[in-house]
């Protein structure tokens, strides 16, 4: 039996504290010669196969001409233990700055886009633009990815989840209830 919760009006423009759809990652991008990294929040999966991802990607952010041009990017997953980089990347912009000498990241080469992959990320997944349709009313890129990495350990990183007001929630705790599924709702 559940308790009845008490609960008080609160300013829509302050919903997303409880709709962030996944943990803060870092998008890396490629163009004319020069890269960039952006930090994002504003994502989210949009089919299994092909295994689409729609990005919110600000007019206003260095990164969105050079993606926008180039057709293509690499949605890069920290974990905690980058934090306080992904908090200073956000921060600054990358047409001022070289992002992965100013804060000592890797860039690797992909196997199928241009853009860069960060080592130091625990997955990364190298993304097509597979849908351009919402990118000039809302700035909303719907990406395919085309080949994904990911680290073998640990089984369930602990990801950072903004929150707003500078706040972040820290992922790593599961709950398995496997048992309630359909088998073929199992993915």
């Amino acid at each position: 039996m559940s308790l009845a919760i008490t609960k008080v009006d609160y300013p829509v423009s302050q919903v997303r504290r409880y709709l962030e759809p996944g943990p803060v990652v870092l998008v890396s991008s490629k163009w004319n010669g020069k890269t960039n990294i952006m930090t994002l929040g504003w994502h989210t999966v949009l089919e299994f196969s092909p295994s689409l991802v729609g990005l919110m990607i600000s007019g206003g952010n260095h990164s969105f001409e050079m993606i926008r041009h180039s057709r293509e990017c690499v949605i890069n997953v920290p974990l905690t233990d980058l934090a306080e980089t992904v908090v200073r990347i956000g921060n600054t912009s990358g047409a001022d700055i070289d992002k992965f000498a100013e804060f000592n990241l890797t860039a690797q080469e992909a196997d199928e886009v241009d853009a860069p992959l960060i080592q130091q990320c625990y997955a990364n997944f190298e993304c097509c633009l597979y849908d351009d349709v919402l990118v000039e009313r809302y700035n909303f890129f719907i990406f395919e990815v085309v080949k994904a990495h990911v680290a073998t350990s640990p089984e369930h990183p602990e990801t950072i989840h903004y929150t707003g007001k500078g706040e972040f929630m820290v992922s790593g705790k599961t709950m398995n209830l496997s048992a309630l599924f359909r088998p073929e709702m199992l993915i």
